[in-house]
């Protein structure tokens, strides 16, 4: 019974056993993943696509795609997405998708500030690939079909999930808190009840305008530092850093990691070095980042490489409503207009 479980131990080494959930270092580019609240943030209906490949150069890498819509519809002082989501990670291509509905109020505080909770429902499967699992028996035996009764226990599993967060913005200013699998759903691949644990994240960030100088002479320019910190069972993060903006290009430089805080080797909790370039074509934007890892992984991973997109599409909202009371202002995540 030992060898099996050692073998599914490094048959799925690297696939999120303690159950992570997938990250984006552009997480201001998948605004629903990160806190339902931000449904409908923006003025016009928005279509976003992240994709992120997690230490290329390892066998298993994570591949983790999303996409996203969401609106938002003035005479109901709402917002409204939804989201789609695979990741895919280890030797036996473990595999989460999920498919989520997302709804956010939004609260007009004063003509700058509104205030916005979110809800999150969502439907999630998780499998991985049989034929690519080797047991015990096939390696003592010569890699023919493993006749291990034991092979019962695994399976798939479908879940349901709930998530909540709230945000407060201006048009320079956001800040918020999510908390995803509040319901803390089961999705043991063996039979066995291994919750998914609570992810707690505090995300704030703000652009800031410069308005003397060269740089701010024929383009706008500006600066947007944000950052987000999460937390899910033993786990803690913290991505801080920022994006500075020439229109229409950006450039952003970002640290993952907590070096306050030690590994059980000693060394400081570091995590990656973040790079990031990107452009504006008014509604559409495009962002490209590269994460140098630091931890001791070291260079052998290939580090991780990530690509978001964001489409705008501003006369599809019929409801708009035209009174300047009523138009709500909209954050700005990435320093461009």
């Amino acid at each position: 019974m030992k060898k099996f479980w050692i073998c599914i131990l490094f048959c799925l080494l690297g696939s999120r056993l303690l159950a992570q959930d997938p990250q984006f270092s552009q997480y201001y580019a998948s605004p629903l993943y990160l806190n339902p609240g931000f449904a409908g943030a923006g003025s016009d209906h928005r279509a976003t696509l992240n994709s992120r490949v997690q230490w290329a150069q390892l066998a298993g890498a994570f591949v983790t795609n999303a996409v996203a819509y969401d609106f938002k519809v003035d005479d109901l002082s709402s917002g409204f997405g939804i989201m789609a989501m695979t990741d895919k990670a280890g030797s036996v291509n473990l595999r989460t998708s999920t498919i989520s509905a997302v709804y956010s109020s939004k609260i007009q505080l004063s003509k700058q500030w509104v205030f916005s909770p979110g809800l999150q429902f969502s439907y999630g499967t998780r499998m991985l690939d049989f034929d690519k699992l080797i047991l015990p028996d096939q390696i003592e035996g010569g890699n023919g079909p493993s006749i291990d009764s034991r092979l019962a226990m695994l399976g798939g599993r479908n879940y349901f999930d709930f998530s909540a967060g709230a945000v407060l913005y201006n048009k320079n200013f956001w800040m918020g808190f999510s908390s995803h699998h509040l319901n803390q759903p089961n999705h043991s691949l063996m039979g066995e009840d291994a919750r998914l644990p609570i992810k707690y994240s505090v995300h704030a960030g703000m652009k800031i305008p410069i308005q003397h100088g060269l740089l701010s002479s024929s383009n706008f320019s500006s600066i947007s530092p944000s950052f987000v910190y999460k937390q899910q069972g033993p786990f803690r993060q913290l991505d801080a850093g920022a994006n500075f903006t020439i229109d229409p290009v950006l450039i952003g430089f970002w640290y993952r990691g907590i070096p306050l805080i030690q590994n059980e080797n000693g060394s400081a909790h570091q995590d990656a070095i973040i790079m990031i370039l990107g452009f504006n074509l008014k509604y559409f934007e495009m962002g490209y980042s590269y994460d140098l890892t630091l931890s001791a992984l070291g260079f052998q991973t290939g580090g991780s490489h990530e690509l978001s997109m964001i489409v705008k599409f501003p006369g599809w909202n019929p409801s708009r409503v035209k009174r300047k009371d009523k138009i709500l202002p909209c954050p700005n995540f990435s320093g461009f207009h």
